[in-house]
């Protein structure tokens, strides 16, 4: 096993600046899947946070329900709705996005577990797991198989440990990790304090974050984040590894303005310029 640790100059070295003649087509396309009556605001601060990460469009799939939330809440943001007003039941689109975040806000409707199943067989686009969709996952192990190769997966622990069974001290949790990955060819996102992203027999350690992060909705920003990265073509491994350094980033940069308490999820996102400007101040 190689333990790497995730400094600002290894998180430096993935960074990709923004060309000057860039635009919006060459800036990547998201989709973001998610969202069901009750929680909505999962999938708009993945929505969101997407956008905030450079990603030139981004698109929500979502259920009825949430199209005035997501709309008024990110007019930024393309919008697709389920035909079910509720949930998610079936999964189609007709846009050919660089990189798909599905689970934020999901749920586990028999139906919406059902639709995962079927986007999973088909899927061929890079591809972020998150919230509901590792938990649908861990009810139906056997689908593990239909993952794409390099898939991210960004379990809490409680998550993780649906997935790969409960582990009895620190190091049997990184190593069960490792295993998931090596099984499925997955990079894992750990979250925690810290953060360690796995890929195969390769252990990065997060330096950046503070318990400021542990608040609702931190985890769905992270997705966003990943996603739109990984739609402006970076290589998976890097996305992770940039996404949760810069993740982490903004509550270090925050903390002396907001304090622990009040530091929530959208302030992820607020300050999120301000950690790309500290990879930028680099250069």
């Amino acid at each position: 096993m190689k333990n790497i640790r995730v400094t600002a100059t290894e998180a430096f070295k993935r960074y990709k600046p923004v060309k000057p003649d860039a635009h919006k087509g060459t800036q990547g396309h998201a989709l973001l899947i998610g969202g069901s009556y009750g929680k909505m605001g999962a999938i708009s601060l993945t929505t969101k946070a997407a956008l905030k990460s450079g990603c030139g469009l981004v698109t929500a799939f979502i259920p009825k329900c949430g199209y005035g939330i997501v709309q008024i809440g990110v007019p930024e943001a393309m919008i697709f709705t389920d035909t079910h007003k509720n949930y998610i039941s079936r999964i189609h689109y007709d846009i050919v996005p660089q990189a798909i975040g599905i689970g934020p806000g999901i749920g586990k409707e028999k139906e919406t577990q059902k639709a995962l199943q079927r986007f999973l067989k088909t899927n061929t686009t890079p591809l972020v797991i998150d919230a509901d969709s590792l938990n649908i996952l861990s009810l139906n192990p056997s689908w593990c198989a239909l993952l794409q190769p390099q898939t991210i997966l960004t379990p809490h622990p409680k998550e993780l440990e649906r997935l790969v069974g409960p582990w009895y001290s620190e190091a049997e949790k990184v190593q069960k990790a490792v295993d998931f990955s090596k099984q499925y060819n997955s990079i894992i996102v750990v979250k925690g304090a810290p953060t360690h992203i796995i890929d195969g027999d390769a252990v990065y350690q997060n330096t950046t974050g503070n318990a400021a992060l542990a608040t609702a909705g931190s985890g769905d920003v992270l997705t966003g984040i990943i996603t739109g990265l990984l739609a402006q073509s970076y290589e998976h491994i890097d996305a992770a590894i940039l996404g949760v350094y810069l993740h982490g980033l903004t509550a270090d940069i925050a903390l002396p303005e907001t304090g622990t308490e009040s530091f929530i999820a959208s302030d992820i996102i607020n300050y999120l310029g301000k950690a790309f400007l500290t990879l930028q101040s680099k250069l």
